[in-house]
């Protein structure tokens, strides 16, 4: 079972090698979630999470999408997102990652993924700062 360290990862290039790696079938471990790296600027980010998690459903608001503050569960939902959700195929898939803050039982790490790496200079924010704007206290 792979094994992926998110550390100082783009987050959009990784979720989607992980979602065709999903789709074919291997289960695939993420360590250190809240460490994935959104470019762009902060403030639009934040402003633009901020408002997912406050849509309501006017007509029955327990039918809302639901947008976690916590990083790994908002690493899954997003990750989830580049998945045919609707289809067997892919709940299957989603039921094959597993997300973890920090490193749990100190996993060793077996890939890196291609293309993804954070070169320091762009304008970003981590899904752990995204998550304490948002209101997460851990």
């Amino acid at each position: 079972m792979p094994t992926f360290d998110a550390t100082n990862i783009k987050f959009g290039r990784a979720a989607s090698q992980i979602a065709k790696k999903l789709i074919s079938g291997e289960e695939i471990n993420i360590v250190n979630a809240e460490k994935f790296v959104i470019v762009g600027n902060p403030k639009q980010i934040i402003e633009r999470y901020i408002t997912k998690r406050g849509l309501k459903h006017k007509g029955c608001p327990e039918k809302s999408p639901k947008w976690s503050k916590v990083p790994h569960i908002l690493v899954k939902r997003m990750v989830r997102g580049m998945l045919p959700i609707k289809s067997s195929r892919g709940r299957d898939a989603l039921k094959r990652l597993k997300v973890y803050t920090g490193n749990p039982k100190n996993a060793a790490v077996d890939l890196r993924l291609e293309k993804a790496e954070f070169d320091g200079v762009s304008k970003h924010i981590t899904i752990h700062e995204l998550c304490r704007m948002m209101g997460y206290s851990g």
